[in-house]
C-alpha cells in the first residue's frame, strides 16, 4: 500500500501491478485490474484511490492534432526563453498563476511547457504548435512574447532559443509512439515487464 516516508511514496508489488495496467490503458475500471491481477476488487478501488490522493498519478487526454490526428497543427517548436538574472522560479510561478492568457492564447498554441534553470537563469521551455513554422513564428512573437512582458516584465527576457521538431518518439517513460502503441493504448502484446514503475 501506498506509504509516505518523509518527502517519498513508497509502493509496494500491488501497487505496482495496478500502476501496470493503468499505465498499459488509464481507461480500464477497477473491475478488469482485479480481473487481470487476481486481486479482489475492492482492494484494487482502495488502492488506485491512495495512487490518486496522494497525486502519484494522474490522467491526461492527448488530442492529436498533427499529421496523422487532426491535421490542425503540423508543426511543433522547443523554444528555451531565458529570463534576466535576478529572477527568481517563485515569482515565475506567482505570476503564471495570476496571468489571464493562461486560459486563452496559451491554451491554443502551447502544447506543453515546464519551469526551467540554464545557466543560472530561471526559464521557460514551452512546446509551441502550429500549422507552419510561419504560423508558429508569428503567434510566438505576436502573442505569446508579448503576453510574457506584459506579465512579468518589459525586461524580463533575456535570451531565445528554438529548435524545430519532428515527430514524438517516447513520453511519460513508457508510450514510444513508433514501437508499442496501437489504438491510444500500450499494444496488448507489450510485455508487463517492459513496463516501467518505480
Amino acid at each position: 500500500m501506498v506509504k509516505n516516508v518523509g518527502q517519498v511514496f513508497l509502493i509496494d508489488d500491488k501497487d505496482r501491478a495496478i500502476l501496470k495496467r493503468l499505465i498499459r490503458d488509464p481507461t480500464i475500471s477497477d473491475n478488469q485490474i482485479a480481473k487481470l491481477t487476481g486481486m479482489p476488487v475492492k482492494t484494487v478501488n482502495r488502492r488506485r484511490k491512495a495512487l490518486e490522493e496522494n497525486e502519484l498519478v494522474s490522467y491526461h487526454l492527448n488530442v492529436n492534432m498533427g499529421r496523422e490526428g487532426t491535421g490542425r497543427f503540423m508543426a511543433r517548436h522547443l523554444y528555451i526563453i531565458e529570463f534576466k538574472l535576478g529572477f527568481p522560479q517563485s515569482r515565475l510561478v506567482k505570476e503564471i498563476k495570476e496571468e489571464p492568457n493562461v486560459r486563452t492564447i496559451f491554451t491554443v498554441h502551447i502544447y506543453e511547457s515546464h519551469i526551467a534553470e540554464t545557466d543560472g537563469h530561471t526559464a521557460l521551455i514551452m512546446l509551441v504548435e502550429g500549422r507552419s513554422d510561419e504560423e508558429i513564428n508569428e503567434a510566438f512573437n505576436s502573442k505569446i512574447i508579448p503576453s510574457l512582458k506584459k506579465n512579468h516584465g518589459e525586461d524580463a527576457i533575456t535570451n531565445v532559443k528554438t529548435i524545430r521538431l519532428g515527430d514524438p518518439i517516447r513520453i511519460f517513460h513508457n508510450y514510444i509512439f513508433m514501437v508499442n502503441m496501437e489504438k491510444g493504448k500500450i499494444r496488448e502484446d507489450w510485455s508487463d515487464s517492459a513496463i516501467f514503475v518505480e
